[in-house]
């Protein structure tokens, strides 16, 4: 199947799901597993579609792309995970062109975080961009715009405070645990996944606490080990894992798994535990808060906790958003040239095909006709009619989107602007 084109019947969208409206429950269902990402882009590919991008974390699940419906989008979304149309017609949102473009700007600076200013969000946009290159559903458009977003996100970086200090869903973690224990040398921590949550986890947990008494459980040893190593941490067996939970004080559960793996046959009750689960989908079944001496901390709540760092990061918005719109203008700018030069190149094709018609229509009727004086006529025309729409283009940059769509309307033209 040939490649979808943008043209005039379509749009750039951005369907998804995030914290804003949704909660860890439902972010769950449409989470996109390194498995079901691929899934995503094969559909794409299998469907025509020339450019996508899928990018699904602990706090969203978004994908953008050109669609003559958002509907297409939705439903790969649908289609690849466990959520429903209902569920997302409900907590799902839709952005489309400028919209879905500010949108994508504002994810990759870190002011759309749950918590405000945590960059690892472009550290997943770049390798969602790179997966989705590896299917070659990558255009000039998507490329442009995502190292767009990455410029403005290193500036923002750079030349605001928006990111002083330890705040991450990590360092929430670690803060929480400390406001709940007077002291945390003495207590038992086992932290059970080493995804990247799980890896910023045990980095907050070494840089900010004294404790020692720090074990690592992850289905693949090895990784573990890697990570232990680095900061002298015990590594346990995965088969160990409900001999640890009974002696720990602190659970931080950090997996990727699809289902809970936390279930309340694994806890005893009989002494106090403090379960954090950082895990999207929820990796703590629902029944273990209900056990005796339990409490079980969700994600959200986590990203809930806000300090003096998050109210100086807070006044720092303004400041990111000039920058944001800085790099937009300039990445508008560029769209704007493109979609110029991608009028003209198909009404100058337009016109010829007109030409060509013309002349073997009245080569028939006129005796004598002169071809090549005709063609250079013809030709002659053409370009001045071209130089006519070019100058209106360029001297009223901003009706040009209503003056490309009434050319190509008028013309029936079909323009490539995402090739």
């Amino acid at each position: 199947m040939s490649r979808n084109n943008t043209s005039k019947h379509s749009s750039f969208y951005c369907i998804g799901l995030n914290y804003k409206k949704a909660n860890a429950d439902i972010r769950g269902k449409f989470f996109l597993s390194e498995e079901a990402h691929k899934r995503v882009l094969e559909q794409a590919s299998s469907e025509g579609t020339a450019s996508i991008l899928a990018v699904s974390t602990c706090n969203r699940t978004e994908i953008y792309g050109f669609a003559k419906h958002p509907f297409q989008l939705i439903r790969l979304l649908c289609d690849n995970t466990f959520g429903s149309l209902d569920e997302f017609q409900k907590d799902g949102q839709v952005y489309k062109n400028q919209d879905a473009i500010t949108h994508l700007f504002r994810v990759g600076t870190g002011l759309e975080s749950q918590i405000l200013g945590d960059f690892e969000i472009i550290g997943q946009l770049k390798q969602s961009f790179s997966v989705s290159k590896q299917y070659g559903l990558v255009d000039a458009f998507l490329e442009r715009l995502i190292n767009s977003v990455i410029q403005a996100s290193k500036r923002v970086k750079t030349e605001t405070s928006i990111s002083t200090g330890a705040t991450s869903v990590a360092f929430a973690a670690v803060k929480y645990i400390q406001q709940h224990f007077d002291s945390l040398e003495d207590k038992n921590i086992l932290l059970y996944g080493i995804g990247m949550i799980g890896r910023n986890t045990c980095d907050n947990l070494v840089k900010h606490t004294k404790n020692k008494n720090i074990v690592l459980i992850n289905r693949t040893k090895n990784s573990a080990k890697k990570i232990a190593g680095k900061f002298s941490l015990q590594v346990k067996n995965f088969d160990q894992l409900q001999t640890e939970i009974t002696k720990a004080d602190i659970l931080i559960v950090a997996t990727g798994a699809p289902h809970p793996t936390i279930t309340e046959n694994m806890i005893s009750g009989e002494r106090k535990l403090l379960v954090l689960d950082l895990s999207v989908p929820t990796n703590v079944a629902r029944e273990v808060a209900a056990l005796q001496n339990t409490r079980v901390v969700p994600l959200d709540e986590l990203s809930q906790i806000t300090d003096k760092t998050i109210v100086k990061r807070t006044a720092q918005i303004p400041q990111a958003e000039v920058i944001i719109g800085e790099v937009k203008k300039e990445f508008n700018a560029w769209q704007e040239t493109r979609n110029y030069a991608s009028t003209m190149k198909a009404l100058k094709a337009r016109l010829k095909d007109i030409h060509k018609k013309e002349i073997q229509d009245n080569r028939k009727k006129i005796p004598d006709f002169n071809n090549q004086q005709a063609d250079i006529l013809s030709e002659k025309i053409i370009q001045k009619t071209i130089n006519h729409f070019g100058v209106h283009l360029k001297e009223n940059p901003s009706s040009q989107s209503e003056t490309i769509a009434l050319i190509s309307e008028i013309f029936n033209l079909q323009i490539k602007t995402n090739d």
